[in-house]
């Protein structure tokens, strides 16, 4: 690791940060294997900012290597790190309380539905619909079920009983979102001067929207 000089080994490292590559990263010489220590980097590496961006890589690498650990799939963003607990139907992120599934890919946990049930996306701008598997659009090749090629395909009446339920869910969705419009109301009343507090109301309210969504 002392072969090349100070200045070359700056370079190399703060290259291999800035392209997300410092993991599992190695001596630059080609007959070298020795991969350089935290301790080293941190010596030769002198911006403030490189080594922040070392030490995120560091952490993603290392939630990435542990089956139970997650981020936080809050879509606006969180960077909060998950344990999976239990059966790892979902957890609750201590910083924004957005719940996670441990099982797929989709963005929020959808318990008591499957994650195989999570397939059909559609896009709240464009009304698309794609299957959340393969990417895909959803129609005309996965047809009114989840017929996708990465994914085993269901029994034949089991259409049925998911369209039922697929149509309770999106009432109790409109509901849900009644229910969220009704507690803004709520505390936009409770802000005016002079107003009784509806402190009641409001934890009404919430507990409603929480009901519509389970």
């Amino acid at each position: 690791l002392l072969l090349l000089s100070q200045p070359c080994w700056s370079e190399y490292l703060t290259t291999r940060i800035e392209q997300n590559m410092i993991v599992n990263c190695t001596c630059p010489i080609s007959e070298c294997r020795a991969q350089p220590t935290a301790a080293f980097i941190c010596s030769i590496v002198s911006s403030e900012e490189i080594i922040a961006k070392y030490e995120k890589a560091l952490l993603r690498g290392y939630v990435e290597c542990c089956s139970n650990l997650t981020w936080c799939t809050n879509p606006q963003g969180c960077d909060q790190i998950l344990l999976k607990d239990g059966l790892g139907y979902g957890a609750a992120c201590s910083k924004c309380s957005w719940i996670s599934c441990f099982n797929c890919n989709f963005p929020e946990a959808h318990y008591p539905a499957s994650c195989s049930h999570m397939s059909h996306m559609t896009c709240a701008k464009c009304n698309h619909g794609f299957c959340w598997r393969c990417l895909k659009p959803w129609r005309p090749t996965h047809k009114d079920y989840y017929n996708c090629s990465a994914m085993v395909s269901k029994a034949a009446w089991q259409e049925k009983r998911f369209q039922y339920y697929n149509q309770r869910c999106t009432f109790h969705h409109h509901a849900r979102e009644f229910a969220v419009s009704l507690r803004n109301r709520v505390s936009s009343i409770s802000e005016m001067p002079k107003t009784r507090t509806l402190t009641f109301v409001l934890h009404a309210c919430k507990v409603l929207e929480q009901a519509r969504k389970v």
